[in-house]
């Protein structure tokens, strides 16, 4: 893997934790452990689209 690979990959192995985590959610019946579980998900997807603007060479990512 070449060291420009690298953003990328970390942008794509960040979205499939949160998407492990949205179904974590899902599947908690405690409220308070869904909305922890929701909550994670959210800031490593939002990290994600960061990094995903990094590897594109945008370093102002809009939000």
């Amino acid at each position: 893997m070449s060291g420009s690979d690298e953003p990328a990959n970390l942008a794509r192995q960040m979205r499939e934790k949160a998407q492990q985590l949205t179904e974590a959610a899902q599947r908690a019946t405690d409220p308070e452990e869904r909305e922890r579980l929701e909550k994670k998900a959210r800031t490593i997807r939002d990290r994600s689209e960061q990094q995903s603007g990094m590897a594109s060479g945008d370093i102002y990512p809009q939000k």
